[in-house]
């Protein structure tokens, strides 16, 4: 049977090493759903996988765009759902790993179908967003439909105006057309939640903030910093260095605000995950355990 195996779990969990192992496994690739390891002038701090990772399994979606690029979750839907029928030819198993809530529900569940957003239409929001600031597009959304107003996370830029789009291309309410009906893939999806004791995955993620620092980040968030009104540079990592750049506090302090707001992401993370019943969890570190699981599914 062709299984999609979804590695899913809270930032710093340890996806990236498991998700290798498992692919090795099964002679198979990996699907990136990550939804800024995407963008190539993010790589220390989104962590996309080093060199040899991405050496030792063919990976997609890592590192494919451009934070210019418009790109969101409706986008990745079909073109992760082409790439993985396309290494179904040949496999049995393919791999999908990442923690970007909405990217991983676009390929298991499905997007409701949404009308193209013209180019026209596109540029004319994005110019009074970027003349008038997210406010106004709030303001927009607040009058097109109140009712996804009063649900979308208003600090989320692209979701906000992306809503506004459909509303203005549709005719209609954004919320008229969302029917959270999951859609039928025509192939087996098997979900894997990764998890650690609270303390322990904060260490790590503590660890790994150090770790992009001293990689380079404060270098590579600073070459972004023209760029730091775009909706993809919204990201932890990014926005704390830039206030940093700003003057608002010291480089200690934004060390301090990404761990912090790190930890933060990686309980709304698990929040979101743990809606979903139909996800199996598991310690990453207890491989043959995972092993023994898929075994027993009949996976490969």
């Amino acid at each position: 049977m062709k299984t999609l195996l979804v590695l899913l779990g809270p930032t710093g969990v340890g996806k990236t090493d498991l998700s290798i192992d498992i692919a090795c496994h099964f002679d198979t690739h990996i699907i990136s759903c990550d939804s800024r390891q995407i963008y190539k002038e993010m790589r220390i701090g989104t962590a996309v996988p080093s060199a040899g990772q991405l050496a030792a399994v063919p990976h997609h979606f890592i590192r494919t765009r451009s934070v210019l690029d418009y790109y969101n979750s409706w986008q990745f839907e079909v073109e992760a759902l082409e790439q993985i029928h396309s290494l179904f030819g040949s496999r049995e198993v393919v791999v999908m790993t990442g923690g970007s809530m909405l990217y991983i529900d676009a390929v298991c569940k499905g997007i409701d179908d949404i009308p193209t957003i013209t180019p026209e239409l596109r540029a004319e929001l994005m110019e009074i967003y970027e003349r008038e600031g997210l406010e106004r597009i709030r303001e927009m959304l607040k009058e097109l439909d109140p009712v996804f107003y009063d649900q979308v996370d208003l600090n989320n830029g692209k979701r906000v105006l992306h809503a506004v789009e459909v509303c203005r291309m549709a005719g209609v309410p954004y919320s008229s057309l969302r029917t959270n009906k999951p859609k039928d893939r025509g192939f087996r999806i098997l979900r894997i939640g990764l998890n650690r004791d609270r303390d322990e995955l904060y260490a790590r993620i503590d660890r790994r903030v150090e770790m992009m620092m001293d990689e380079g980040l404060e270098a590579e968030a600073r070459a972004l910093f023209p760029l730091r009104h775009l909706n993809a540079l919204n990201t932890v990592g990014y926005k704390e260095l830039f206030d940093y750049f700003d003057g608002q506090y010291d480089l200690a302090e934004a060390v301090r605000l990404i761990q912090r707001n790190s930890r933060r992401y990686a309980r709304k993370q698990l929040s979101w995950f743990r809606r979903d019943n139909d996800i199996h969890w598991f310690h990453p570190d207890h491989i043959a355990e995972i092993m023994d699981f898929l075994a027993a599914e009949g996976v490969g």
